[in-house]
């Protein structure tokens, strides 16, 4: 408790020393910016936070060595500064309340005004003095995180035993936070493959075997952002035996959660990675896709779906194990879902497999393709009722709905003789070809190669690390 008390008047002198500098620097340089905060409150609401975090609508625009110094912050913002010393348990949380912006809003005119000013050579700003500078970068780098030592310090904690943390009060709660700030610094692929130079990798897979399911899905969830297109993370799971658990929990584990992140990290791990391919295979891996289909969890079914699109891409010749096994019932029916996402992939799954010829030798193939006639006429029976906007929403159902009435019955399906395969509002001119990112690579992956495992669906917010972790 004396602790606390005392990091809390630490911090409280250390934000009025900012506040204050800020104050001056605005009035010292004509920046134009809204009103900075009027009245700041202090609430101890999350003990075990481990980094400063800003809300996505926060804009921060920081010019190091410039005249420049510049921070929107909505109403009522969570701004967390954490204790510099490395225990969970010791960080503080501010809660900073802006009060005037609450009442009037950002100065956009103002923002304005100072934007024209300063583009058109208009401006006067005068230089920073060696005072002002110093202050300004030595205030810059005590909010740089060194990710490497960050990492290191996670990398203690997950080899620790569970009960020398249960014993200094660590939850599983504050796990899945360290691990999800783990996750944010990996998803740089230098970092993501520094985690095994310092011996963090080991201890990360072994969390897939813990015995809280919200770890062990998370878990999987750092590994597929470690090995998601990279070929050198891939390797190094691959030889650490990265498979075995992940294989384990995506076939076996209880929680279907814990099913799915485990398929997700799979599903990143063997992209264009022909061994992992190839130690999927032999573990049954099919047989498990099929289980995953029949579930009644819709995300589980979309990343089934998404993985066994890919594999028989990669993979024609696997069209007649993946027939024999019974996959084109289960995508028959899954064909018809009321989830859009489930339809497409089931549709595109099917219609890969019409491309790879899988030979028809009895009846129950023949049954199955009765089936299939069936459910895609109820698909072009709800599509010629769809309105305009429905329309354009399924483009790509229209065009597999019809490919594959073609690829199977020869002739053309009725959405054709209605002029509903190809509709006036799609011949719309494609964008200009991406050339900048071909030159320009961010080391960031999920800027540039989003992982796509068949879900679709509206991720959290990913907070903005700007501070020193504990």
């Amino acid at each position: 408790m004396a602790q606390q008390q005392e990091a809390l008047a630490q911090h409280d002198s250390i934000l009025q020393t900012i506040l204050a500098k800020l104050l001056t620097l605005q009035e010292s340089y004509s920046i134009i910016t809204p009103t900075l905060p009027s009245e700041v409150t202090y609430h101890n609401r999350k003990p075990n936070s481990s980094h400063i975090v800003v809300p996505k609508s926060t804009k921060e625009e920081n010019i190091v060595g410039g005249a420049l110094l510049h921070t929107i912050i909505p109403a009522a913002s969570r701004i967390i500064f954490t204790n510099p010393k490395p225990l969970y348990n010791q960080t503080i949380d501010f809660e900073i309340r802006v009060n005037d912006m609450a009442k009037e809003g950002p100065n956009w005119d103002g923002l304005l005004k100072w934007s024209i000013a300063h583009s058109d050579g208009t401006g006067n700003p005068r230089n920073l003095s060696e005072e002002d500078r110093k202050w300004f970068m030595e205030a810059m780098q005590a909010q740089t995180i060194d990710v490497v030592k960050r990492m290191k310090e996670i990398t203690l904690v997950m080899q620790t035993p569970d009960n020398i943390l249960e014993e200094q009060g660590v939850t599983a709660t504050d796990l899945e936070d360290m691990l999800d700030e783990l996750q944010q610094h990996v998803e740089s692929i230098d970092m993501a493959n520094d985690l095994h130079s310092i011996g963090g990798l080991s201890p990360l897979l072994k969390y897939l075997r813990n015995s809280h399911a919200n770890i062990r899905a998370k878990a999987a969830e750092v590994v597929s952002t470690i090995v998601q297109n990279n070929p050198k993370s891939q390797q190094l799971v691959m030889d650490a035996n990265g498979m075995e658990p992940l294989l384990s929990n995506f076939t076996s584990d209880d929680d279907v959660t814990v099913r799915t992140k485990a398929l997700g990290a799979i599903s990143s791990l063997i992209r264009h990675n022909k061994p992992g391919i190839a130690a999927f295979r032999l573990a049954n891996g099919y047989a498990a896709l099929k289980d995953a289909l029949s579930s009644e969890s819709v995300r589980f079914q979309r990343k089934a779906l998404n993985l066994i699109q890919y594999l028989i891409q990669e993979n024609p010749n696997d069209c007649h194990v993946i027939t024999e096994l019974g996959f084109p019932r289960i995508m028959t029916h899954l064909a018809t879902s009321e989830d859009p996402e489930v339809r497409e992939g089931a549709l595109r799954g099917l219609y890969e497999l019409s491309k790879g010829k899988p030979v028809k030798t009895d009846d129950v193939i023949h049954e199955d393709d009765e089936k299939l006639k069936q459910a895609l006429q109820e698909r072009i029976d709800d599509i010629s009722t769809m309105s305009s906007e429905d329309l354009a929403a399924i483009r790509d159902e229209r065009l597999l709905v019809d490919s594959l009435w073609t690829t199977h019955y020869n002739e053309p399906s009725s959405l054709r003789e209605k002029g509903l395969v190809v509709l006036p509002a799609d011949d719309v001119a494609e964008p200009p070809p991406d050339v900048a990112s071909r030159v320009l690579v961010s080391p960031l992956r999920g800027l540039n190669h989003p992982a796509d495992n068949g879900d679709k669906s509206e991720k959290k917010d990913t907070p903005l690390l700007l501070g020193p972790g504990p």
